[in-house]
């Protein structure tokens, strides 16, 4: 029996969720039951109400706006704890098409991918501005190469996620979760694809970021950090290195004018070489024991996802163990700090 949760992040969607809710589809084939799970990211318009009063099976509430990272984060782990074997996730602005979420769990469903990432179509997609393209096309290159996988639309917040791989992504910035996210997978070796979408022109401005240059900056420093993360002894021997070079180089400097007989003058090339040759191999050092930490934390990593299979093998045997009474009543609200 498969079981799909479609989970919407949302923060002061109320006016729009209805029409959401609406468009998402209420029978996929290959899927035996949906379930709709709304993460209300400290909105104070009752948005959390309006999405029980749809109907929404799993409701999620942060007591204040944590950000879409956390929201991601916190409506997977409730997707994997209602028991999904694949998670979707959508935004509550209406841009996505509900319609092909069918076509974002069709490889997943044919056992061909992992992670499965709605194609906008960036480059010829009349509802992006040219700059916005060119962005867009710029950062999933930039993303592509990073995490070793082909995805045009790096960005895009419309994908399928399976539970075993759910189970080994851990978000870990604050800012967006979507390029953490595939970093990760391309770096895990999980299979990634990507299927067209249709899109709809937004309502509204996002409420991700106020301004491009953040949006660009706080971008970059995810990307940084995420390949940092899994690429450490890469990213501290090569940067090392290439201090160290630096640093030879005004090293040859003075011994050049040494064997000339000035060398007296040319002392200061002699310090700084050295303070850049030495600042180069320590960094290089570094590398070396942050890839060892990097090292326990994928032992970390797999003992978690044990830990968590146990859990559910408990959960369910106690499931098993007890009668089932239905109150009548629906699932209150999970409430998050």
């Amino acid at each position: 029996m498969t079981k799909l949760i479609i989970q919407i992040p949302c923060l002061n969607e109320a006016e729009v969720l209805p029409a959401t809710l609406a468009a998402l589809p209420r029978r996929i084939e290959g899927i035996d039951e949906i379930e709709f799970l709304v993460i209300d990211d400290g909105s104070d318009d009752g948005t959390a109400e309006v999405a029980r009063l749809w109907g929404v099976q799993h409701v999620v509430r942060h007591r204040r706006n944590r950000g879409l990272a956390a929201a991601f984060r916190s409506g997977l782990e409730a997707a994997l704890e209602a028991g999904a074997d694949i998670v979707v996730n959508t935004d509550a602005d209406g841009q996505y098409e509900g319609a092909d979420i069918a076509l974002l769990v069709a490889p997943i469903l044919s056992g061909q991918a992992d992670i499965v990432v709605g194609d906008r179509g960036v480059t010829n997609n009349t509802h992006f501005s040219p700059f916005k393209r060119l962005l867009q096309r710029l950062g999933s290159a930039a993303v592509q190469r990073l995490a070793n996988a082909d995805v045009p639309d790096a960005v895009s917040g419309f994908r399928a996620i399976t539970r075993e791989a759910a189970q080994r992504i851990n978000i870990t910035t604050e800012f967006s979760y979507t390029t953490d996210m595939l970093i990760q997978a391309g770096r895990k070796r999980m299979a990634i694809l990507t299927v067209p979408i249709r899109t709809h022109e937004t309502t509204r401005p996002s409420r991700l970021f106020k301004s491009i240059p953040r949006f660009i900056a706080n971008t970059g420093m995810t990307m940084a950090r995420a390949y940092t993360t899994y690429n450490p002894l890469k990213v501290f021997v090569c940067s090392g290195l290439l201090i160290a070079f630096l640093g030879i180089l005004p090293i040859l400097r003075f011994i050049w004018f040494w064997m000339e007989g000035a060398g007296d003058g040319h002392v200061q090339s002699l310090v700084i070489g050295g303070a850049l040759l030495v600042s180069g191999v320590l960094i290089a050092i570094m590398g070396i024991l942050a890839d060892l930490i990097g090292a326990n934390r994928k032992l970390i990593e797999t003992s978690l996802i044990r830990i968590r299979a146990i859990e559910e093998k408990l959960e369910a045997a106690s499931r098993n163990a007890q009668p089932v009474v239905d109150s009548g009543r629906s699932r209150q609200p999970r409430e998050a700090a």
